[in-house]
């Protein structure tokens, strides 16, 4: 899954796709390099960010997925917005990628469910302005397992099916840089909920953090696209179904490599 911000604040990539004409491009090249789906969002979930409205999230995405649909991609809309969500099908998107798992609009499992797309429940705890604050755990591997089984369950009585359901869950949202790393290691343990498992590691902070300077400066988001890598080929090793990643060509042969090596491990 390569990634388009719609967007003037990303922390990943600083506003380079905001531009409707160039976030098109970019999405094209994203499929050129080896993506499967493009993650199309207009509203950024970096720590702090303030919400936009409504109708500037619609008016950021909305055209982008519409030429690319045109273009035969295979688009997934990044929103917590039921109405961003159903226009965004309208326009063409084939999955509806949540990173509040239906509990920042109440309306969404509804509004998925009635689409018939895949939806992605990602673990969730609070909106961006607070949710450092959110980031406490006792067992962060059985908790957030715990929790993202009830969203199912709730997901679940509003009408959405099983086979729409895919589980995230959520690096960096409400997680510190230990929880983002007991996850991954607990790939296997979150795949037993019996889901599609989504993982997005790609140039969050706490990888920066691991590849921090010797006075502690965290390396920039942009420049640690080769531990994302690593991340990518480890997580599709353990059984991740997709990654979600900024930089597409390498990391599509990082899930090769795996792939090949999980199939060797299967014939030995």
């Amino acid at each position: 899954m390569g990634v388009v911000n719609v967007t003037p604040d990303s922390f990943s990539d600083g506003g380079r796709w905001f531009n409707e004409d160039v976030a098109i491009q970019h999405g094209l090249d994203l499929v050129r390099e080896g993506a499967d789906i493009v993650d199309v969002g207009g509203e950024s979930t970096r720590p702090g960010a303030a919400r936009v409205s409504l109708q500037e999230e619609l008016a950021r995405v909305v055209p982008v997925i519409r030429a690319l649909d045109a273009e035969g991609v295979r688009v997934s809309v990044d929103t917590m917005r039921a109405e961003v969500a159903r226009a965004a099908v309208e326009a063409g998107a084939r999955l509806v990628n949540d990173v509040s798992g239906g509990l920042a609009d109440p309306d969404m499992p509804r509004a998925v469910a009635a689409t018939g797309v895949p939806y992605v429940v990602m673990h969730w705890r609070g909106h961006s302005h607070d949710m450092d604050s959110r980031a406490v755990y006792t067992d962060v591997v059985t908790e957030v397992r715990e929790e993202l089984s009830k969203r199912v369950d709730l997901v679940l009585a509003e009408g959405v099916t099983e086979e729409q359901i895919v589980i995230d869950p959520g690096l960096g949202f409400a997680k510190n840089a230990d929880h983002n790393w007991a996850l991954l290691a607990g790939i296997p343990n979150l795949a037993e909920l019996g889901f599609p498992l989504l993982v997005g590691a790609s140039r969050k902070r706490f990888l920066g953090r691991l590849l921090a300077d010797p006075d502690g400066t965290p390396r920039p988001f942009s420049r640690s696209d080769d531990a994302t890598l690593a991340v990518t080929a480890l997580a599709a090793h353990a059984g991740a179904w997709c990654v979600r990643v900024h930089e597409v060509g390498p990391n599509a042969d990082a899930v090769r490599v795996a792939a090949a090596w999980k199939r060797a491990g299967a014939n030995t």
